[in-house]
C-alpha cells in the first residue's frame, strides 16, 4: 500500500488495456519487434501530424538518438533550458556536444526566444526547447528566430503530447520532436518514448540507431539469414507489450485529456481565492493537457512551507524543476555558477507540482484543496 493519501499520479487503465496486452502475451512470440510497434508508430504520427514516427524505450533514448541522427557532436553547441528534467541537457553531453543554457519566459515556462537569440554563436547546431507540464513553449517565435541561421529545432515535447498551439499539435512544428511515455505522463506505457519527424533521412537513421545499426527488412527473430549491419547502433527498441499498451492508451487519449482538464478547472476555481497562488492556465492560442498541475507561490518561503505541510498530510507534492545548471555535475564540468538565468532561478524557487491524474476522486480533490485552505488559514 502507498504511504500517500493522494499520490502524485495514478495511471488510468481499463479492460481494453488488459485485453490488448494479454493478446501479445498469449501468442507466445514477437514480444519484441511485433506488429504493434508499427501500428503504434502509425497512430502516433497521424495523431501528431508528422510523416514519420520511431518508437524507442524511453524519452531519454529518444533525445539521444535524435541528436545522433542529426550528427551533433564534439564542437557543437545546443541551446537548452535549465528548467527541465535533467535528460534534456544530459542528452547533449551524451553526444559530446555542449549544452548552452538559455533562460525561460514566465508565461509557459518554456525557453525565452530573446534569451535564445543572445546565446547563439557560430557553433550553435540546434535549439532544443522543452514544453513544460502539458502546454507548448513559444515554438513559433523560437522557430522564427533560428529559421534563417541553419540551426535545427529539436523539440523536447516529453511532457506535452496532445496539446496544441495555434491549431498545430505539439511536436508538429519543429524539425523533430520527442515524447516520453513514462509513468506520470498524460499518455503512459510505464516506460517508452518516440521521435516524430518529416525527414526521410532522419527517419532511416533513427531506425538504424535504435537497433544495432541493422537493416531490418523482416523481423530479426524470423530471419534465418545473416543480418546486414551498416552502422553503429544501440538496443533502444520498444517491446511489443508496451506498444500494445500505447495503442490502447492513445485510443482513449482524448478522454484522458478531458478528465485532466476538468480536474484542473476544479482546482483552479478552488485555489484562485488565495492571492499567494498563481494557478496554471493555457497561454494565448494554446491549450493545456495538464500533464502536471504546477502552481506558483509568491516566494520560496511560502512554497517550502506549503510543501512541508502537504507532505505531512501525506499529499505528494514536488518541485518540478530545480535548475540543471546549478546541479553539482554541471557546475563542476562547465563552471556554470555565473550563468545568468534569473527567471529560471526565480521560477524554480516559487513552483510546486500538486497531484493530478485522470481518475482522481472527488474526495481526493476536496482533501487537497481543503488542506491548502487550512495551510493559508493557519499562516
Amino acid at each position: 500500500m502507498s504511504q500517500w493519501k493522494i499520490p502524485l499520479y495514478r495511471i488510468y487503465t481499463d479492460s481494453d488495456d488488459e485485453k490488448i496486452v494479454n493478446k501479445v502475451i498469449q501468442r507466445g512470440n514477437t514480444w519484441a519487434i511485433g506488429p504493434e510497434i508499427e501500428e503504434f508508430e502509425n497512430n502516433l504520427r497521424e495523431f501528431v501530424g508528422m510523416k514519420h514516427c520511431v518508437t524507442v524505450n524511453s524519452g531519454t533514448s529518444a533525445l539521444h538518438a535524435t541528436l545522433l541522427a542529426y550528427d551533433i557532436g564534439k564542437g557543437d553547441e545546443v541551446v537548452v533550458p535549465s528548467f527541465s528534467f535533467i535528460s534534456t541537457a544530459n542528452s547533449v553531453v551524451f553526444v559530446q556536444a555542449k549544452p548552452i543554457f538559455a533562460d525561460i519566459e514566465e508565461q509557459s515556462y518554456g525557453l525565452d526566444p530573446q534569451s535564445i537569440s543572445n546565446k547563439i554563436t557560430k557553433n550553435t547546431k540546434a535549439v532544443m526547447p522543452m514544453d513544460y507540464a502539458g502546454q507548448s513553449c513559444k515554438i513559433f517565435e523560437i522557430k522564427e528566430i533560428i529559421q534563417d541561421q541553419n540551426i535545427l529545432l529539436i523539440e523536447d515535447a516529453a511532457e506535452s503530447l496532445g496539446a496544441s498551439v495555434k491549431g498545430k499539435k505539439v511536436g508538429s512544428v519543429s524539425d523533430s520532436a520527442i515524447f516520453s511515455f513514462t509513468g506520470n505522463k498524460a499518455l503512459t506505457t510505464g516506460e517508452g518514448g518516440a521521435i516524430v519527424t518529416n525527414s526521410d533521412e532522419i527517419y532511416e537513421k533513427l531506425k538504424l540507431l535504435r537497433s544495432h545499426g541493422r537493416v531490418d527488412k523482416t523481423n530479426y527473430f524470423d530471419n534465418p539469414l545473416d543480418p546486414n549491419y551498416i552502422d553503429i547502433g544501440y538496443n533502444w527498441r520498444m517491446p511489443s507489450l508496451i506498444a500494445a499498451l500505447g495503442i490502447s492508451q492513445l485510443a482513449k487519449f482524448d478522454k484522458i485529456i478531458k478528465m485532466r482538464q476538468e480536474h484542473a478547472q476544479y482546482l483552479n476555481q478552488r485555489l484562485t481565492k488565495h492571492s499567494e497562488i498563481q494557478t496554471p492556465k493555457p497561454s494565448v492560442d494554446s491549450d493545456h493537457v495538464y500533464q502536471m498541475y504546477t502552481i506558483r507561490l509568491k516566494n520560496k518561503k511560502i512554497r517550502d512551507s506549503l510543501k512541508d505541510f502537504l507532505l505531512e498530510k501525506k499529499i505528494f507534492c514536488k518541485v518540478y524543476f530545480n535548475p540543471i545548471h546549478l546541479t553539482g555535475y554541471y557546475r563542476s564540468k562547465f563552471g556554470l555558477d555565473n550563468d545568468m538565468l534569473p527567471i529560471t532561478e526565480k521560477i524554480s524557487e516559487h513552483v510546486l507540482t500538486l497531484p493530478l491524474f485522470p481518475n482522481m476522486s472527488s474526495e481526493e480533490k476536496t482533501f487537497l484543496v481543503d488542506s491548502i485552505d487550512e495551510f493559508f488559514e493557519k499562516k
